[in-house]
């Protein structure tokens, strides 16, 4: 069973999951209306990841008896000052959920609520990828930017990832 604290926390960690997917949506429609398809596909691969996070917390608070609760999501940003601020941002909101995923993480050990710890530790080491993930397209983007065959190369890398359910073994038969 799950602390009121703890249970509160996953949901709103849930519902910014959800924020997260509707985030990367925005970037990729503003990468879209660029031209940039490879950009756009980056953050659609990036928002369905998203979903089966939100997903994947959802599953383990009913396994642990816990109640969802969703609430609205909020209007995600919309347009930028090119690539790299789209890129720049969304290394930031990588960054914010790494904070809120060690919050959890802080709470649910302060609670000694193990199996939340077990769970949060995918997290922690997704997030190690994640914000590696956009670091490094930021600084491709800031070294070869000045040369705009250098962006359709970027573009066309990125165009290149593909969808793979990645989540943590013990919810795939939530």
């Amino acid at each position: 069973m799950l602390s009121e604290k703890l249970e509160k926390a996953l949901n709103d960690q849930i519902n910014y999951e959800y924020y997260s997917a509707y985030t990367y949506l925005a970037m990729s429609a503003y990468a879209d209306d660029l031209g940039f398809v490879g950009v756009a596909n980056f953050f659609q691969v990036q928002a369905k990841e998203e979903l089966d996070h939100a997903k994947t917390i959802y599953n383990f608070v009913m396994q642990k008896g816990g109640k969802i609760e969703l609430e609205a999501i909020e209007k995600p940003k919309s347009t930028y000052d090119g690539l790299l601020d789209v890129f720049e941002t969304a290394l930031e909101h990588e960054k914010e959920v790494t904070s809120r995923i060690y919050n959890l993480m802080n709470i649910a050990t302060d609670e000694r609520e193990y199996a939340t710890t077990s769970f949060l530790k995918w997290f922690i080491d997704e997030q190690v990828e994640e914000e590696d993930n956009f670091t490094n397209i930021v600084r491709k983007i800031k070294t070869f930017s000045s040369d705009s065959s250098n962006l359709y190369l970027i573009d066309n890398q990125l165009a290149s990832r593909v969808y793979t359910p990645s989540v943590p073994a013990s919810s795939q038969n939530a």
